[in-house]
C-alpha cells in the first residue's frame, strides 16, 4: 500500500491542469514527502467549481476496525469500493483529485530492510493525479488532539502493473495522467467513474529514487 507520496509542483501548475477555479491553499510549499495523516493539497468538487485546497490523508476507519481503540488516524488507500463503509462516498460530492510527482512502495530485501522505491511517469517526475474520495469527518485522530473536525482524503488502488508489483505485488494507486481521466473521476456516475480503478500500462511508470523518505528531485514551477 502505499504510504508515502511526494508533490513538488507549484499551486499553478495544480491548479492549471486540474482545472480548479478556487484556491484555498495560500502559499503552498513543496511536499518532497506526505505521510499519513500529513495534510495534502486535493482538488474537490464544490457547487462553485472545482476548489484546490488542504486535507488530512486518511478516510474515517470502518468501525470494527476501531473496537478496542480510542483514536482512528484513518484509511489511506481504498480497495473495495463495494464496502458500504465507502460507497457512500463514491459520489461527485465527494471525489477528488490528489496531486502527486512521484511515489514509493517498501521494497522487502532479504536482510529484513524495507527501503522506499519511488515510482513516477519519468525522471522530470510530470505532475499527475490520484483518484481521490474526501469526507468533513468528527473524531479523534490522535489521542492528545482530542476530538477535532477534519476534510480527511484517501485514494483507490488496484492490482499493480509489472513495474510496481515487482516490488509490492499487493496494489499500486489508482493513477490519472489525462485530462478525459480527471474529467470522468470527477463528473462521470459512479459505475463509469470506477472503471479507471485499474493499473497503468507496465511502461507507464519508472523508477527514479531507492533509499530515501523524501523525493525532492523535481523542483517546483
Amino acid at each position: 500500500m502505499c504510504n508515502l507520496y511526494s508533490m513538488t509542483k507549484g499551486q499553478q501548475a495544480v491548479r492549471q491542469l486540474a482545472r480548479a477555479l478556487r484556491d484555498k491553499t495560500g502559499n503552498l510549499p513543496s511536499f518532497p514527502g506526505i505521510f499519513p495523516d500529513y495534510s495534502a493539497p486535493v482538488v474537490r468538487n464544490t457547487p462553485e467549481g472545482r476548489e484546490l485546497t488542504m486535507a488530512r490523508w486518511g478516510m474515517p476507519s470502518p468501525a470494527f476496525a476501531l473496537k478496542g481503540r480510542n483514536s482512528d488516524s484513518g484509511i489511506t488507500n481504498i480497495r473495495n469500493v463495494k464496502s458500504p463503509h465507502w460507497r457512500r462516498w463514491l459520489g461527485t460530492e465527494n471525489r477528488c483529485l490528489v496531486p502527486f510527482t512521484s511515489f514509493s512502495e517498501n521494497e522487502h530485501l532479504p536482510d529484513g530492510r524495507k527501503p522506499p522505491v519511488w515510482f513516477a511517469l519519468d525522471e522530470t517526475r510530470p505532475l499527475a493525479f490520484f483518484a481521490g474520495i474526501w469526507t468533513r469527518w468528527t473524531s479523534v485522530r490522535k489521542v492528545k488532539e482530542g476530538e477535532t473536525t477534519n476534510d480527511l482524503f484517501g485514494f483507490l488502488t488496484t492490482e499493480p502493473n509489472k513495474l510496481v508489483g515487482a516490488i509490492h505485488p499487493q496494489a499500486m494507486p489508482v493513477i490519472l495522467t489525462r485530462p478525459e481521466e480527471f474529467d470522468l473521476w470527477m463528473d462521470a456516475a459512479p459505475d463509469e467513474a470506477l472503471k479507471l480503478q485499474r493499473p497503468l500500462a507496465d511502461d507507464a511508470l519508472v523508477i527514479v529514487a531507492r533509499g530515501l523518505k523524501e523525493d525532492k528531485a523535481s523542483a517546483p514551477i
